[in-house]
């Protein structure tokens, strides 16, 4: 291993155990949720269910798991009761009420005694989820966030600042990626509707996505596990892990359950209290000390590294830190990387039928470049769309006398990043965002190998 590697690593781990022990170093303890005991949910009834009182187990040296799904016709797999296949690892033992329990030995990525996941349902191999170091919310989720004013900020942030936007009924928010490194996740209620906002760094990757599910409200926090480098989430009501990525499910009674996706973009400070003046921003009077603003992962995104914490074969494709705008449209998944979209600033496109208008702007910093996120390299801010307005395809391109917005051709009308005509006829039309996320094409392509790639 080189020197500038070994600095790298050095350097990306001090940061996460930075982040991931911070409430260790400065005496704060880290986030508990909401909830006091946690309900869970039968897999195969999937109605919620009031916990089992303690001494209920039947070896108080194994974890014990909820009654199994219905098994398939296949030995050893088991369907859930959201319609997954599911897997029943061939070395686990009978209890006498024939529930299936898992010695902690057996489970790869150090859990406890205090785990009430049931390990007999799951879409994934065990071997395939390992620890990054930190205990269950050790990297603390803000469970009760609160929020100020754009002017409330000042100071804060500079105008490159990378902020992640979400919408709901008209209800738009800020949440900076200076907070969202030290705490990845954030469980919200926006528009009047439960949300999780998350950002896993070393996919960087900002995913937003309702948290409810069969009318329960599940709150997430971060397993301190990962999966082809990315975020595993677990859920305070039933403790199944869900992937950041996706937002799925993956081991647990909840396997095979999706959560709703939001569009949730990574734009500029600028961009943000420019078009949305009004808008509540996540302060930073978390009631947890950290550096926001720094960056523990610094020179983690340099092209030529090799992603930190990644068991996985590495797509050759594309290098593996390159940054792409993925797409998944239910049967197909889709990239366009963010060179060719720096390169051309408006890319149209037609998939399943639908028109749809990638942009991109400048300003935007990477959050993983210098120890300062504000003085990271830029990389730029994304919006894809679909670009008909009253049925009719519009067509775009770039604004000549200003890099920050574009134009259609059909009525000259200036339309800003966010989807949004700002002058011309069409002036105050929204087009209609679609759900996208920014990744290392590394994380996505671990995850979706058929992706097509765009390159022109």
């Amino acid at each position: 291993m080189d020197r500038k590697r070994l600095g790298l690593v050095g350097l990306v781990t001090v940061g996460i155990l930075a982040a991931a022990c911070g409430s260790a170093l400065d005496g704060s303890a880290p986030a508990t949720g909401n909830a006091s005991e946690p309900a869970t949910i039968d897999p195969v009834e999937n109605v919620v269910a009031t916990p089992p009182p303690a001494d209920a187990e039947a070896d108080a040296s194994v974890t014990t798991a909820p009654a199994p799904a219905r098994e398939a016709e296949e030995e050893n797999v088991l369907l859930t009761p959201f319609g997954s296949p599911a897997f029943l690892p061939l070395d686990a033992t009978e209890t006498p009420n024939g529930r299936p329990i898992f010695r902690t030995e057996q489970l790869p990525f150090g859990w406890g005694q205090n785990w009430k996941t049931n390990f007999a349902i799951r879409t994934v191999d065990l071997s395939e989820i390992f620890s990054g170091g930190p205990p269950r919310d050790g990297i603390p989720p803000i469970d009760n966030p609160k929020f100020g004013s754009i002017a409330d900020q000042v100071g804060l942030y500079t105008d490159n600042t990378p902020i992640v936007q979400v919408e709901v009924n008209g209800d738009v928010r800020a949440y900076p990626i200076a907070i969202l490194t030290w705490h990845e996740i954030v469980n919200d209620v926006i528009g009047g509707v439960p949300v999780s906002v998350t950002f896993c760094p070393l996919c960087n990757t900002a995913i937003a996505f309702e948290r409810t599910i069969n009318d329960v409200v599940f709150d997430f926090g971060t397993s301190g596990t990962l999966r082809n480098s990315d975020l595993v989430m677990w859920d305070r009501q039933t403790e199944s892990l869900w992937q950041q990525i996706g937002a799925e499910a993956i081991v647990g009674s909840m396997v095979g359950a999706k959560l709703s996706l939001l569009p949730a973009p990574i734009v500029s400070w600028a961009q943000f209290k420019q078009n949305f003046p009004e808008a509540l921003v996540l302060s930073q009077n978390t009631g947890i000390r950290r550096n926001y603003g720094a960056n523990p992962y610094s020179g983690y995104d340099d092209v030529n590294n090799t992603p930190f914490l990644f068991r996985g074969q590495l797509d050759s494709i594309l290098s593996p830190f390159e940054r792409v705008v993925t797409l998944d449209l239910g049967t197909e998944f889709v990239a366009y990387p963010f060179p060719l979209l720096e390169e051309v600033r408006v890319f149209q496109d037609v998939r399943q039928q639908r028109e749809i208008v990638v942009f991109w702007t400048p300003g935007t910093s990477s959050a993983l470049d210098t120890r300062v996120i504000d003085e990271g390299r830029e990389v730029g801010s994304t919006g894809v769309f679909a670009r008909a307005v009253d049925g009719q395809a519009l067509e775009f391109s770039p604004n000549p006398t200003d890099d920050q917005t574009f134009l259609d051709q059909q009525t000259g009308s200036t339309w800003n990043i966010f989807g949004k005509a700002v002058s011309g006829p069409l002036s105050g039309t929204q087009l209609e965002p679609l759900v996208f996320a920014n990744h290392f094409w590394f994380a996505w392509a671990a995850f979706q190998p058929e992706t097509e790639v765009v390159t022109g």
